[in-house]
């Protein structure tokens, strides 16, 4: 059942995509003064290579530490 909203994403490289942080442990894209109302998607960050099948390097800025 759960399998039937579920669908295979390909991205290649120089599409941009979009990040999902968890809000509560990771500030280093953007520090909120509400960690509650804080997006789960942070970008449009272009892509720079692709790692494995799920893996992808992106370019992000020069602040963040992930």
């Amino acid at each position: 059942m759960a399998n039937k909203h579920r669908s295979d994403r390909q991205f290649s490289v120089g599409d941009f995509v979009y990040v999902k942080l968890q809000a509560y442990r990771q500030v280093s894209i953007a520090a909120r003064a509400n960690e509650k109302l804080a997006p789960k998607y942070f970008g449009p960050y272009p892509m720079i290579s692709r790692i494995g099948v799920v893996a992808y390097e992106l370019k992000l800025p020069d602040h963040a530490k992930i």
